[in-house]
C-alpha cells in the first residue's frame, strides 16, 4: 500500500466515522422523542462509533474502493453502510407520520455536520492556517456528509428517502410501495454498478455545496 493510499485513508477516516455515528445516533434519538425506545435499549443512541460500525460496510468496502480508485487513477466514490439503528415503528406515537421525522434525522444530521466541516475550513482560511492535511480533511468531511445525505434521501426502501416517501403516500399506495423493500439494496447496487447512482446524487451534493458557499462565502 503506497503513501498516497494511506494518506487518503487518513484524510477520510475521521469524517466517515463522525458521519455514520451521528447519522445513526440521530435516528435513534428522534425515534425516542416520538415514543420508541428500542435504540435506547440497544445502546445505539451514543457517539461511540464502535456501536455503529459494520466491519464490512464501514471498514472493508470503503478501504477497498479507495485502494482500487487509487490504482486506476480515479477519484474515490465512497460507498458503504453502518449497522442500522433498530426502530420499532409500531411504538411511535403516530407511526405513519412520525416515520418521516425519524428517517430525516439521519440526513439532517449529515447536513449539519457538512456545515460544521465547512466552518472549520472557513476558520483555517481566516486564521491563515492552511495546513494541507486539515484542509483536505475538512473538504472530505463536507463531501462525505453531503454524499451520505444525498444517498440516503433516494426514494428507495429501506433508505431514509424511501421511508419519507412512504409516510406521505396514501395508505393503499404506501402498502404497495412497502413491498419493494426486499429489493431495495439490489436496486441500489445495480444503480451503482451501472454508474447511474452519481446522476441522482450529484445534483443534491452540488446544491448542498452551493448553499454552504452562500452561507459562509467560502
Amino acid at each position: 500500500m503506497d503513501g498516497s493510499i494511506i494518506q487518503t485513508i487518513a484524510v477520510y477516516a475521521l469524517p466517515v466515522l463522525f458521519a455514520i455515528t451521528l447519522h445513526e445516533a440521530a435516528h435513534g434519538y428522534v425515534a425516542r422523542l416520538y415514543g420508541d425506545k428500542t435504540a435506547l435499549w440497544a445502546g445505539r443512541i451514543t457517539l461511540n462509533p464502535l456501536k455503529h460500525i459494520d466491519p464490512m460496510g464501514t471498514v472493508a468496502l470503503p478501504i477497498l474502493i479507495l485502494i482500487t480508485s487509487s490504482l486506476v487513477g480515479a477519484g474515490p466514490m465512497l460507498f458503504g453502510w453502518a449497522k442500522p439503528v433498530p426502530v420499532n415503528f409500531g411504538q411511535l406515537k403516530n407511526p405513519k407520520r412520525d416515520i418521516r421525522y425519524v428517517a430525516f434525522a439521519g440526513p439532517g444530521a449529515n447536513f449539519v455536520m457538512a456545515l460544521l466541516w465547512a466552518l472549520l475550513l472557513k476558520a483555517l482560511v481566516v486564521l491563515n492556517m492552511p495546513e494541507p492535511f486539515f484542509v483536505e480533511m475538512a473538504r472530505a468531511g463536507i463531501m462525505v456528509n453531503l454524499v451520505l445525505a444525498a444517498l440516503n434521501l433516494l426514494p428507495i426502501l429501506p433508505l431514509d428517502g424511501g421511508r419519507i416517501l412512504f409516510s406521505f403516500l396514501p395508505s393503499s399506495a404506501a402498502y404497495g410501495f412497502s413491498r419493494t423493500e426486499p429489493y431495495g439494496m439490489i436496486i441500489l447496487i445495480a444503480l451503482l454498478m451501472l454508474n447511474v447512482l452519481p446522476v441522482f446524487i450529484q445534483p443534491v451534493v452540488q446544491a448542498g455545496v452551493g448553499v454552504l458557499s452562500f452561507l459562509l462565502n467560502l
